[in-house]
């Protein structure tokens, strides 16, 4: 059995270090994979901070050895992750809200 954890890319997780923070954490209790769900606005709020997933993804991945990474739920209709209009626009090293 394999057990791992969903985040929301919205509110406190809204940040990308914190989300890389609770994937180091997941890792080193030993869970074994970690899924970011994807929206465009958290909870019905356009007003609440969220980040974009995909680099949040990337950056988890570059801390983390073993886990396993992706999103529990992507919507389609946002078109292309990392310019959809709307969107918060992030980097790795510049994250929404730095």
């Amino acid at each position: 059995m394999q057990y791992g954890v969903t985040l929301p890319t919205g509110g406190e997780c809204g940040d990308p270090r914190f989300l890389v923070e609770l994937a180091e954490c997941s890792e080193a209790a030993g869970r074994d994979g970690v899924l970011l769900e994807d929206y465009v606005c958290y909870q019905g709020s356009p007003t609440a901070p969220t980040c974009n997933t995909w680099i949040a993804l990337a950056a988890m991945a570059a801390r983390t050895r073993r886990i396993r990474l992706g999103t529990a739920v992507t919507p389609l209709a946002a078109g292309d992750p990392g310019t959809s209009p709307g969107r918060p626009q992030a980097s790795i090293s510049s994250p929404v809200g730095a």
